[in-house]
């Protein structure tokens, strides 16, 4: 199938329509579009175990999100994602602008949950990220993202108790470990001069003046850092306020579970924001390893008694929201990340019940619920464009194109929301060739709203037309965004009208793009949350620098963006109302249903009487 894919794409003409059904090739049809579908079934079979036996016939796969749609752009979108959920989390629990000082504590490093290692770092905190699987963890340390990895919680712990100015990792092997020695800096730079000078460990200790009264000694089984750092002893991390990315190679229960124990043995809190993202929404084939056992045990236990492995990760999910329960009832703020954590936890027997709400709400919020929600509701989500040519010259003329566009914004007067969301954005571009996030695509995300999306396509399509930008610019989104995505226990996990298992959104969204002007569009069943969970769509359109490109442009990235925002308003959100009440001031054709507040909560009795 992925072979005769390619054939078709490289033989097809611009007359015909690729079509996909769940990863098949149908043909070739007359039109110029790619329609994709993924997953689509009919809802009494959108089952795990129905999947199961469809996809082992190879007559449906699970189409994830933005990746089953071709707009996949590596890790850099969901840093981008990650660092706006980190800084607004800040904001809401925190009540912090800056970051600094503060620890955020998770798990996760792979394809998607490898950016929160970036992210924290990013956002300026103090990132401990729990990872089972070693190969993930140097991988992102050689990628530059993770600073350091250990796998001795004694490490992690004292890295949010102690931090260093300067540091100086002295390894003294023995048959098991290594030992970590933390030392003032005349000690310091006496040993460093010892053992240039090809003097022993243990010689250079007494060169450099150090007995067991004046350094700390710490076991480590592995202790890793990025790049030699010095480091000077010194109380209070926090103060210090270091931006560090930890990779904890180990199960992430056990990471909760030392943080309960440090609260109960010396009072102190040590962590101010948590979450996770483990592949939840795939509990029982690998995407949850439980902490009774170690990677590899763990992983030959899943392939020879899958229903043990099922219940000893319904046992680790217990005492995983346990430990997050103690902390949290201590002032540490959780939230689930869109994984279904806290559905799998529901389903496993965990405490993580809120007495009183709907079915789509847990103890702990959802970050669209507290978080991206009200974001989605101003009408900004992951938008973002690939330079075809290749050219990173090309990218960084979009970038600074795309800034000039949202300060202009901001010059001409927008609502105080919008301009922090903005100035975010701007902040992002300006770092985010710092930080080398294009992989592979010339490719940019942004956090946008409607008249943001719609200026910078135009803008980008003229600099096309002026020949500032060598080739044409293919314009997407993430599906997790204001329209694309009907998702209960995410994307729409703060509508609370009765619809949020309705998938009127997202269908509409796909169906609309497409008479819009797509180049193609795609439409999931799964993705994120895991199979029968959620319908999400994508699309992808070609600016190539004429009139008509503009022209669609304008017409579907308005309709992309409005559909959701109408959807939110007609539900109750405040920050949705506002938003679409404004759009419609700016284009006289859109005329949206508003929701009027009930002012007397009596008028319902009184009309009955």
């Amino acid at each position: 199938q992925f072979w005769l894919v390619m054939h078709y794409l490289s033989e097809m003409t611009e007359e015909q329509t690729l079509v996909m059904y769940s990863g098949h090739p149908l043909g070739l049809f007359y039109a110029p579009r790619l329609i994709l579908t993924n997953g689509m079934v009919i809802p009494n079979y959108s089952t795990r175990d129905e999947y199961e036996k469809m996809f082992a016939l190879g007559v449906t796969m699970y189409g994830q999100m933005t990746a089953g749609s071709y707009c996949y752009i590596g890790p850099q979108g969901i840093v981008h994602g990650t660092v706006l959920t980190v800084l607004n989390a800040g904001r809401r629990y925190l009540k912090a602008e800056d970051l600094s000082g503060k620890v955020f504590v998770t798990s996760g490093l792979g394809g998607m949950s490898g950016a929160q290692a970036k992210a924290a770092v990013i956002a300026g905190c103090v990132g401990i990220i729990a990872e089972v699987d070693e190969a993930a963890l140097l991988k992102r340390h050689k990628q530059g993202w993770l600073m350091e990895i250990s796998n001795n919680l004694d490490h992690c712990i004292a890295r949010l108790r102690y931090d260093f100015d300067y540091q100086c990792l002295l390894q003294a092997t023995t048959t098991a470990s290594y030992y970590l020695y933390m030392l003032n800096v005349s000690s310091f730079m006496n040993m460093y001069s010892a053992i240039t000078n090809n003097v022993t460990f243990e010689a250079s200790l007494k060169l450099s003046g150090i007995s067991d009264n004046n350094y700390i000694k710490m076991e480590l089984h592995e202790v890793c850092f990025l790049q030699p750092i010095f480091l000077i002893y010194s109380r209070d991390a926090r103060k210090n306020k270091i931006a560090l990315s930890l990779g904890y190679h180990g199960n992430v229960v056990d990471l909760w579970e030392r943080l309960v124990y440090e609260l109960d043995t010396t009072g102190e809190l040590l962590v101010d924001l948590g979450s996770d993202q483990t592949s939840c929404h795939n509990p029982f084939s690998g995407g949850y390893y439980p902490v009774q056992l170690g990677f590899e045990e763990a992983k030959q236990l899943l392939s020879t008694n899958p229903g043990k492995f099922r219940t000893l990760v319904q046992e680790s999910l217990k005492r995983h929201v346990a430990a997050i329960n103690r902390l949290a009832d201590k002032g540490m703020f959780f939230w689930d990340y869109g994984n279904a954590f806290l559905l799998e936890a529901q389903r496993a027997g965990a405490d993580v019940e809120k007495r009183g709400a709907n079915k789509t709400e847990f103890r702990y919020p959802s970050y669209v619920q507290h978080i991206m929600g009200d974001i989605f509701s101003l009408g900004f989500g992951p938008f973002r464009w690939v330079c075809t040519s290749g050219d990173p010259q090309d990218l960084a003329t979009t970038d600074s194109i795309a800034m000039s566009v949202l300060e202009d914004s901001i010059c001409q007067g927008v609502s105080t929301s919008v301009k922090q969301q903005y100035h975010d954005n701007i902040r992002w571009i300006r770092e985010a060739g710092r930080h080398s996030l294009v992989v592979g695509s010339q490719a940019r995300i942004l956090y946008s709203d409607q008249r943001g999306r719609v200026s910078i396509a135009v803008a980008i399509n003229r600099a096309i037309s002026e020949g500032r930008i060598k080739a044409p610019v293919v314009l997407s989104r993430d599906h997790h965004d204001v329209s694309g995505t009907d998702s209960p226990y995410r994307e729409t996990s703060n509508i609370y009208d009765g619809s949020a298992f309705c998938a009127d959104m997202a269908v509409q969204n796909f169906v609309g793009d497409a008479f819009r002007g797509a180049t193609w569009v795609a439409l999931h069943n799964g993705g994120g949350v895991g199979w029968g969970e959620v319908i999400n769509g994508g699309f992808g359109l070609v600016l190539d620098g004429s009139t008509e490109a503009e022209e669609r442009a304008k017409m579907m990235l308005s309709w992309d963006v409005s559909n959701g925002v109408a959807r939110r308003c007609w539900s109750g959100n405040d920050y949705a109302y506002e938003t679409i009440c404004q759009a419609m001031k700016e284009n006289a054709t859109l005329k949206v249903t508003l929701p009027h507040k009930v002012v007397d909560e009596n008028i319902l009795e009184q009309a009955l009487k």
